[in-house]
């Protein structure tokens, strides 16, 4: 964690790769995935505990991705992780992967809604979940 933002680093790895050498275009969404998990973490809402409790499901309602330059094999990445924006039922986070000189490679949005008892509605966020995610807060 920086004063920055959270970062979450990883390795290409082999498995991530497809028949052209470089990052298959879902593995991104599996490694800001990974991001998110330790996000959410180290704001003091892990999800192990979410699921167990069963009262707070936040589930991915929207994804996308912007593909710069190609990750390759063996590339070190840098995921800088912000909230773009928390609303009522919903939040916004930005992934940005950077390589060791800090150019971004790609960059990737998703968007969680807490759902109500129904699983079918969206639920305000709890308020203690919005004081964790607000120092996060980007501006961009």
């Amino acid at each position: 964690m920086t004063a920055t933002g959270f970062s979450h680093s990883f390795t290409v790895r082999l498995h991530d790769i497809d028949a052209a050498g470089i990052l298959f275009y879902g593995h991104l969404f599996r490694h800001a995935h990974d991001a998110y998990e330790g996000f959410m973490a180290a704001i003091g809402f892990p999800l192990h505990r979410l699921l167990a409790a069963g009262d707070c499901p936040l589930p991915l309602v929207h994804a996308e991705a912007d593909y710069r330059q190609p990750l390759r094999h063996g590339d070190k990445i840098r995921v800088a992780l912000g909230v773009l924006a928390i609303g009522r039922t919903s939040f916004t986070l930005e992934y940005r992967f950077l390589d060791e000189g800090e150019r971004e490679r790609a960059r990737a949005k998703t968007v969680h809604v807490r759902l109500g008892q129904d699983r079918t509605t969206g639920a305000p966020l709890p308020e203690e979940l919005v004081r964790a995610l607000d120092p996060w807060l980007t501006g961009t």
